[in-house]
């Protein structure tokens, strides 16, 4: 099977993930900049789960770039990591509507992680799919930011529970990593293309 389908429903669920996670944002009611002042922690974990969404939509659009065709099991693995992506809007809202408190601080960790997790997931299930000279797996290479991503949401979890402001600064640290433009993928989808010009 040809991954278009996927694609296109993996880009809907995330475009209204986003939407979803706006929406947390109410309107004041005042005209003041200070009625503005208690939506501020609202905006910055809006922002930080705007990041981690466009993340993982940009990584994941370039490994599907190297998949030559889609399994039952690539299909429940997508599903998969769509499923904690979509808890994204719920746990946003939860840490900035209490300001980023200890336990609400901890289960965004904890939803960091297990989309972490099931991105992985889905990356070793096209990696089998597609056999040991898959362009993927030539890609990850040692994938060192995907291996310690959870142990610093592990880690930010941990300190959630003591010092969520330690845990806040691990999560964007993570962020701030994955911005950094990975070019794996698209280097080996290259060089396939400098052999096979199809």
């Amino acid at each position: 099977m040809a991954s278009n389908r996927l694609e296109a429903f993996s880009d809907g669920v995330i475009a209204i993930i986003i939407t979803i996670m706006v929406l947390e944002m109410k309107v004041p009611h005042g005209t003041s900049l200070r009625t503005l002042a208690p939506l501020v922690p609202v905006f910055l974990s809006y922002v930080l789960s705007f990041l981690y969404v466009g993340i993982y939509w940009n990584n994941h659009h370039h490994m599907f770039q190297a998949v030559e065709h889609v399994t039952g099991g690539i299909l429940w693995a997508n599903l998969h990591l769509l499923f904690w992506l979509s808890l994204f809007p719920f746990v946003t809202g939860w840490m900035g509507e209490n300001h980023f408190a200890l336990v609400p601080s901890a289960l965004y960790g904890g939803v960091l992680l297990a989309a972490a997790v099931a991105y992985w997931i889905l990356q070793q299930t096209i990696i089998v799919t597609q056999g040991a000279d898959s362009r993927l797996k030539a890609a990850v290479g040692r994938d060192w930011k995907g291996k310690l991503s959870p142990i610093v949401y592990a880690t930010g979890i941990a300190c959630a529970l003591f010092r969520p402001w330690v845990a806040q600064a691990l999560y964007v640290a993570v962020a701030l990593m994955w911005l950094v433009p990975d070019r794996r993928i698209e280097s080996a989808l290259r060089g396939k293309a400098d052999v096979d010009p199809r």
